[in-house]
């Protein structure tokens, strides 16, 4: 089901150049001097349309830095003043977008771990009404579309049309290379559910390390997302927040130089007879693969029968183990990746553990109503 909001693309934005539509700049505005030379080299990349700076950090933990304040608003003013650049900042409360637009910032974007609450994002939204200035939203911390959906609309609903999404990766139990799981399906499926909404990837805070900043960016360009955001720093190493993942605008220019941007829409108009050949393929098997998966549960089903005629419990940790083996193996050998492997055959095997569940439920329910 599509949402369906009032908004401006990408391209209509103040600013917008070429895609992607790029924000960089420092994680945080730490000093006056910093934040100036960063914005004038930044300045004279002809990618940047804006330049962000944190001015109010929400850390983790306490006695991180957590941004010089309203201090750096005037920094960022001047940055808008001399270089010509848009200028951006996170805002997590109420009194931070009125100190943000008293400034003249023009573009606020709300964080992973504001959006997460429907009263905060409620609050900035009544702070936005009948203001005109671009604002995306970050995914909440945790995979939780409906939560990114409703804090989308609840800013749409103040009348803001300059309105966008912003990637910026899950936090996850497991740990991997990521800072973040980018779990890729989430913002395709905001896609999916609200099509001209604009979506920014920040590969920053997914990578949450310089070395792969370049792969996720390339990643999120084939995958067609609007724009990027990346933090830049003239000297990394020594900056108060987030070092290893910020690059300095050279080495920004450099990742820059290296994508690779793709059409969704082949030139050749006899490529698209083509794709569809292919694509109708993908249809069959995909009608089979639903075929195979209701045998599957049918076969379940009579398991369970047999479970519950002989008081055995649903769950056998054995057979599971036994099974995920097997398929990691087999599949792997095929060319298919850990990471599907694991995630079809765990909500495959969820799917039968609640098709079990319901047979051995039957009865029950007339039993307790009496």
């Amino acid at each position: 089901m599509e949402t369906e909001l009032k908004m401006t693309t990408v391209t209509e934005w103040r600013g917008y150049k070429t895609r992607p539509f790029l924000i960089a700049g420092p994680c945080s505005a730490e000093t006056e001097e910093q934040v100036m030379e960063t914005a004038r080299q930044l300045a004279s990349m002809k990618e940047v349309c804006v330049f962000r700076a944190g001015i109010w950090k929400p850390r983790t933990r306490p006695n991180s830095f957590e941004g010089i304040g309203s201090e750096g608003l005037k920094w960022l003013r001047r940055v808008k003043q001399e270089t010509g650049l848009m200028v951006g900042t996170e805002v997590a409360n109420e009194k931070h977008v009125y100190e943000a637009l008293k400034y003249g910032i023009d573009m606020l974007w709300i964080g992973a771990r504001t959006s997460v609450n429907p009263f905060t994002v409620q609050e900035i939204s009544n702070a936005l009404n009948g203001v005109d200035v671009m604002v995306l939203v970050k995914n909440p911390i945790n995979p939780d579309l409906e939560l990114w959906i409703g804090a989308i609309e609840r800013i749409a609903k103040a009348g803001i049309t300059r309105l966008g999404a912003i990637h910026r990766g899950f936090s996850a139990f497991e740990k991997t290379v990521y800072r973040n799981q980018p779990n890729w399906q989430l913002p395709i499926e905001l896609r999916r559910r609200i099509p001209d909404l604009p979506i920014i990837c920040d590969p920053s805070h997914i990578s949450g390390a310089r070395e792969y900043l370049y792969e996720i960016s390339q990643k999120a360009m084939d995958l067609n997302f609007d724009g990027l955001m990346i933090e830049s720093h003239i000297d990394p190493d020594k900056a108060l927040s987030d070092s290893a993942q910020q690059l300095t605008p050279n080495d920004l220019r450099e990742l820059l130089s290296r994508l690779i941007l793709r059409s969704p829409v082949p030139a050749d108009p006899r490529l698209l007879d083509i794709l569809g050949e292919l694509r109708q393929q993908i249809n069959i098997y995909d009608d089979a693969l639903i075929e195979i998966l209701e045998k599957r549960m049918k076969v379940a089903e009579t398991i369970g029968k047999y479970k519950k005629e002989n008081k055995i419990t649903i769950l056998q940790p054995t057979r599971w183990d036994e099974i995920i083996k097997k398929v990691m193996i087999s599949g792997q050998s095929k060319g298919l990746s850990k990471e599907l492997i694991d995630t079809v055959f765990k909500a495959i095997h969820q799917e039968s553990i609640n098709h079990q569940m319901k047979v051995m439920n039957i009865g029950l329910e007339t039993h307790n109503g009496k």
